[in-house]
């Protein structure tokens, strides 16, 4: 649920990186943040636990206009990679309006995508959202590397409800903005509709 502060008029909306561990939800906010918020002396904070990272920073678009006078101000997260912290990840899921899945697109990383697409449902209705309706976008990242699979045969496994599909490799940005830019233009249709 986006928050509205309505003494600056922004409206906030909650945008999560979510997938399995190494498949690139931290590249690609690293990615997004070197390229906006470092070079105007923004700050990324990350909350580490024993073995993983969960990383967020606010993240204002410029061309994304506003919505009856309000700026529209994105707050981007990822989540742990590992199911081990699934408490971490239900709470990071908390008041979202829009998650970004990002699959390793590497033959041997299909388990570990289906076990964290299918841990993303189970906390979507844990808190009662609506998969059907969140805007989402799947993200198949590292396709650079020599082990991974077509992009028909990822679609197939992967895909949960006819959703905008890029590919990327997020170490150097390609397919980085182009997701983000899709999941900011479904969440505030979204808003727009409300």
């Amino acid at each position: 649920m986006s928050f509205i502060n309505f003494a600056a008029r922004e409206i906030n909306c909650k945008i999560v990186y979510y997938g399995a561990g190494l498949g690139g939800k931290t590249t690609n906010l690293q990615w997004i943040f070197d390229q906006t918020l470092a070079k105007t002396g923004g700050k990324m904070i990350s909350l580490a636990t024993e073995s993983d990272r969960t990383l967020f920073f606010d993240f204002l678009p410029l061309d994304l206009g506003s919505i009856r006078g309000f700026k529209t101000r994105f707050h981007l997260y990822t989540v742990p990679g590992q199911v081990f912290y699934d408490a971490s990840r239900k709470l990071i899921l908390r008041g979202v309006d829009g998650v970004i899945f990002v699959a390793d697109s590497q033959e041997e990383r299909m388990d570990a995508n289906i076990e964290a697409l299918d841990n993303l449902a189970e906390n979507m209705r844990e808190h009662n959202y609506d998969f059907a309706k969140i805007p989402y976008v799947l993200q198949l990242n590292k396709r650079d590397l020599p082990s991974v699979l077509p992009v028909d045969e990822l679609k197939k496994s992967l895909m949960r409800k006819n959703e905008p599909v890029f590919e990327a490799v997020a170490f150097k940005g390609v397919g980085v903005f182009e997701t983000l830019k899709e999941v900011g233009r479904m969440v505030l249709a979204e808003l727009k509709k409300g």
